[in-house]
């Protein structure tokens, strides 16, 4: 599958649904070996002179474990149709599935050293510039606890190398 690269400003629709409400999968890895999640709480923006994507992922997710070994990662953004897919890919490890054969979704490299997928409609390709654990002391909204059970998020701001729509 082709993908041709836009500028991560040219990107239409509102980025706060895009996140929310379409949902994406954050996914790390190599070609031999990868996982993927669905997330729903991130963000874009722009930071020490980038534009960046804010990426949440709890340490006991598999896909952690890839995003600390590589330092990349991809965003990839699916049609409605995908849902189900997306559903799939929130739910079940890929410690124990092979979310792929389960979903029909079909990796690809949009761009070489990052892992997509065929049927997404825009992905960010991206490079981790820095992490930091989230610390609940620092909520001063006591209500965000209630979002943990003592299994805190790694926020990634990842630079965004790419904007790769699908051809």
């Amino acid at each position: 599958m082709a993908f041709y690269e836009i500028s991560p400003r040219a990107v239409e629709g509102n980025v706060f649904d895009r996140v929310q409400k379409t949902w994406m999968l954050v996914t790390a890895g190599t070609k031999a070996s990868w996982n993927t999640m669905t997330a729903n709480w991130g963000g874009f923006g722009h930071l020490w002179n980038r534009d960046v994507a804010f990426v949440f992922v709890r340490p006991t997710r598999y896909t952690y474990a890839f995003i600390e070994r590589t330092g990349l990662l991809t965003l990839s953004f699916f049609g409605e149709e995908w849902r189900d897919a997306l559903t799939v890919c929130g739910t079940m490890s890929g410690r124990d599935v092979d979310k792929a054969g389960l979903t029909g979704l079909k990796p690809a490299e949009p761009r070489p050293g990052f892992i997509g997928f065929e049927q997404a409609d825009l992905t960010f390709a991206c490079r981790v510039i820095h992490k930091q654990d989230i610390d609940p002391a620092g909520f001063v909204d006591g209500s965000l606890e209630g979002h943990y059970d003592g299994d805190y998020h790694r926020v990634y701001v990842a630079e965004i190398v790419a904007a790769l729509a699908r051809a």
